[in-house]
C-alpha cells in the first residue's frame, strides 16, 4: 500500500513538474490533462509517465489529478476564470470557439468522466456564458478597429 502511495506522489510530481507547471494557468492544464484521456477508451495516457510506471497507476493518478484541477478551476471567481480562459483560447490556434456547438463540444471534452453531475453543469453553464462573453468582447474590439 505504501508503495502504491509512494508511485502515485511520484507520478503527481513529474507530471506538475514536466507538463503541468510550464502551462499558463489552470484552463490550459485542464485542457492538457483531458487531451490525455483515449476518446475510445477513457483511460489517461501520457507516454513518457507510461513508460517510467504501469499504465494502471499513471491512468489513476491523471484521473485524480483531472478531477482536482476541474474542481479548483469552479473554485475560481467568474472573472478570474474568464481571464485565464481568455489567456488559454487566445494561445489555440482555434482561438475563442465560435458558435454553440464548437464551444459545447470543447467544454465537454474537459470535463472529467467521474465528476459529480452538480459540478458537470456548473461547469457547462460557467463555461458556456464566458465563451459567450469572450464572443462578444472580441466582436467589440474588432468593430473598434
Amino acid at each position: 500500500m505504501q508503495d502504491q502511495l509512494r508511485v502515485h506522489r511520484q507520478i503527481l510530481y513529474d507530471l506538475a513538474l514536466h507538463h503541468l507547471e510550464p502551462l499558463p494557468g489552470n484552463f490550459s492544464r485542464l485542457a492538457y490533462l483531458a487531451g490525455l484521456r483515449n476518446p475510445s477508451t477513457g483511460n489517461y495516457e501520457e507516454e513518457d509517465l507510461c513508460k517510467a510506471y504501469r499504465q494502471e497507476p499513471v491512468h489513476q493518478a491523471l484521473t485524480d489529478c483531472h478531477e482536482e484541477l476541474f474542481e479548483r478551476v469552479l473554485e475560481l471567481p467568474l472573472a478570474q476564470q474568464q481571464q485565464e480562459l481568455s489567456r488559454h483560447l487566445e494561445s489555440q490556434r482555434e482561438g475563442i470557439p465560435i458558435g454553440s456547438q464548437q464551444c459545447k463540444a470543447l467544454l465537454e471534452s474537459w470535463i472529467p468522466q467521474q465528476a459529480p453531475d452538480y459540478l458537470k453543469e456548473l461547469f457547462r453553464s460557467n463555461f458556456q456564458v464566458l465563451c459567450e462573453l469572450l464572443y462578444v468582447q472580441k466582436a467589440r474590439a474588432r468593430s473598434n478597429k
